[in-house]
């Protein structure tokens, strides 16, 4: 689920900065950069973890900066196919579940990938919202937000930047989870408790 990568990254220093330590300024900037976003077919950027080098401290001309070549490593959050987490239901509607690791909501159940027969009826706690309710041997199982969900990943995309979005359109998502629920130990945890 998390990874340590290797980059290399020319940095530009602002002179502001030239009066804190070197490796504080950078891991500064480096954070600033990279932490909370996502790079494509890589993950999720958590931290920094540390800086490996540090080269050059160059002066272009007409630029008060100095520029530095910079390997380091970043903590990524990046799941891997078939891999089980537990996360928290975020909402749920007539095409399914998005669940939420607290740092990650980007993860989808459609409602084929939903435990079978299951069904969606209207939320009586919430009026834009459905609950999934699984039936087994007679027996209605709820998906609510009281239990941590567990799914099993299937598929990790990094959907391309769209050109125009409109106003009402939910916000791009740079890197997005399908999830499953359809199998044995899979679904809210009180139900194989």
């Amino acid at each position: 689920m998390f990874y340590l990568s290797e980059i290399e990254h020319t940095l530009r220093l602002p002179p502001h900065l030239l009066n804190l330590a070197l490796n504080e300024a950078i891991k500064g900037e480096l954070e600033g950069l990279f932490v909370d976003k996502v790079i494509a077919q890589l993950g999720l950027c958590i931290s920094v973890y540390d800086i490996r080098s540090i080269d050059g401290g160059f002066i272009f001309p007409g630029d008060g900066a100095s520029t530095y070549t910079v390997k380091f490593r970043l903590i990524i959050f990046r799941p891997f196919r078939g891999e089980v987490i537990a996360a928290r239901l975020k909402e749920s509607n007539a095409q399914g579940l998005r669940l939420s690791l607290g740092f990650f909501d980007d993860i989808y159940v459609p409602a084929v990938l939903m435990p079978n027969p299951s069904h969606s009826e209207p939320d009586p706690e919430s009026r834009n919202q459905v609950r999934w309710i699984w039936e087994y041997e007679g027996e209605k199982y709820p998906i609510d937000g009281t239990d941590e969900i567990r799914f099993r990943v299937l598929e990790i995309s990094y959907p391309s930047l769209p050109l125009n979005q409109d106003k009402d359109a939910k916000p791009f998502a740079p890197m997005l989870i399908t999830g499953s629920l359809d199998a044995d130990g899979l679904g809210p945890v009180s139900w194989w408790v």
